[in-house]
């Protein structure tokens, strides 16, 4: 009933809300939210001069507010509830004169603020840190960005001994923590909100147990909630390996071998391990050298569950009014609709806003390890 606000504050290290000048030179705004790596938005604002105070440049343009390395905060207000979809940082700006008067824009274009976390290679040390509490360490280096700390540890953890090896980080922060995460299957991002100003900075396995978002609904008449969907599956996806390494403590050669996807919860009823053995790639783990048994197989556990995460995907787009709320990425949504095949639970891989005057456009991306519905019922 009371539709949906766009609230925007900018500013150096702590934002305030935006003058009224650049709230009213606003005309879209797109922010594209990615389960993995950094997230990224565009504003476009429509400038012109008027009067002598813009003899010498236009007045936005000046604007300290809207220089490059500022902080940007976007919250959509849906039905009065505020939802954060973006804490970033500008890291572009492109000026458009316009044929005629007053039909200049300026498109200021950024990413979250982990960017910050890319601009400065490093060389450090850490001694006696297992890869959770590694990250935790580079996380506490960034406090003016409100991070709080989500940190899931793997299932296997080799704890480094002082004695035997250390640790190093040779590279950007953001680059490390990614590096040491797909050693596991594991996911890096950050995640604006859930306050205006704060932000969660996750490192784990792609988020698979939230609570289901409302469900995305096709061919279903009135109850139609998507306004486009399609489907893909890819057979040349699930890949096993099926190798052999040194065990470095016990100098003795041992197979190393996957079968299975160990994400949980399962999304499909026909996932595509084991089911498409034994037509399935087989891969080697290409850095098998020096690691131990343990080691070995987290790595190659990791492998096999990047694979199967896009066995099964989806792409489409909604309308939020129709769909009555934001279709949040990193969480579990509902089809249904499509069929048995293509029904049930999904993870949200992306979803893309765009926001302007009298439209909210949401285009998403889903996938799972297989098809097939697990459940009868998915959440309306």
């Amino acid at each position: 009933m009371l539709g949906v606000r766009l609230a925007l504050m900018i500013g150096p290290t702590v934002p305030v809300p935006a003058t009224p000048d650049i709230a009213e030179a606003v005309q879209s705004v797109s922010v594209t939210q990615n389960d993995e790596g950094r997230s990224g938005f565009q504003m476009v604002l429509q400038i012109g001069r008027a009067g002598p105070a813009d003899a010498m440049d236009y007045a936005l343009m000046a604007n300290p507010l809207l220089q490059p390395f500022n902080r940007v905060i976007i919250t959509v207000l849906f039905d009065a509830l505020p939802q954060v979809l973006m804490d970033g940082i500008i890291t572009n700006r492109q000026f458009a004169p316009g044929s005629q008067p007053g039909l200049g824009t300026l498109t200021l274009t950024g990413e979250d603020v982990s960017v910050m976390m890319d601009l400065a290679k490093k060389r450090q040390n850490y001694p006696a840190m297992s890869e959770p509490l590694i990250a935790l360490a580079i996380l506490a280096g960034y406090p003016q960005f409100g991070f709080i700390p989500v940190v899931i540890p793997p299932a296997t953890v080799d704890q480094p001994l002082p004695i035997d090896r250390t640790p190093v980080q040779q590279g950007t922060d953001l680059d490390h923590l990614k590096t040491i995460g797909e050693r596991f299957g594991h996911v890096f991002y950050v995640e604006a909100g859930p306050a205006p100003g704060t932000n969660t900075a996750y490192w784990g396995p792609p988020v698979r147990s939230a609570v289901p978002q409302r469900a995305l609904t096709v061919g279903m008449g009135p109850q139609t909630n998507v306004e486009s969907i399609s489907f893909t599956q890819n057979g040349l996806a699930a890949t096993i390996v099926d190798d052999e390494i040194q065990d470095k403590d016990l100098n003795t050669k041992l197979p190393v071998k996957t079968f299975a996807s160990t994400r949980l919860p399962p999304l499909a009823a026909m996932p595509a391990l084991p089911m498409q053995l034994p037509n399935v790639r087989t891969a080697l783990l290409e850095r098998g050298a020096g690691l131990t048994i343990t080691q070995a197989f987290a790595r190659a556990q990791a492998i096999t569950d990047k694979s199967v995460d896009n066995v099964a995907t989806a792409q489409g787009e909604l309308d939020a009014l129709q769909y009555g709320g934001v279709l949040k990425p990193r969480g579990i949504v509902g089809v249904r609709g499509a069929g048995f095949t293509h029904d049930g639970f999904y993870y949200v891989k992306s979803v893309s806003h765009t926001i302007s005057k009298g439209q909210y456009k949401q285009r998403f991306s889903l996938s799972r390890e297989g098809t097939g519905a697990l459940s009868p019922m998915v959440v309306p």
